[in-house]
């Protein structure tokens, strides 16, 4: 059974999808009709793009009337980050807070 973490990176690995995401970070709250314009695929194919990024809850929807709005939830990005890159990223800030300590002891 696939994790949440596998399911998101599952997600973000397909290069389709990371530019749904872009365009929804520009502008959250579209439509299945919005997402489509300016595609090289089928609604079709977007529709099950966004099946997949709703089960790695990076994609929240929302009825409004007969339409179903689309947003970005950038928690499960934001978790990885910590997870995954924001360790490499503490000990990376930690030398330069250290370098700059011994150079302004100079």
């Amino acid at each position: 059974m696939a994790t949440n973490d596998d399911k998101v990176f599952k997600a973000l690995a397909d290069s389709s999808r990371r530019d749904l995401l872009d365009r929804l970070r520009k502008k959250n709250g579209l439509t299945l009709g919005e997402l489509c314009e300016k595609q090289d695929m089928t609604r079709q194919a977007v529709t099950k793009h966004l099946v997949l990024l709703e089960e790695a809850n990076l994609v929240v929807t929302m009825k409004r009337g007969r339409e179903k709005l689309h947003y970005l939830n950038p928690m499960p990005i934001s978790e990885i980050y910590h997870r995954w890159i924001g360790k490499f990223e503490e000990q990376r800030v930690q030398a330069l807070q250290n370098l700059k300590q011994a150079l302004e002891e100079k």
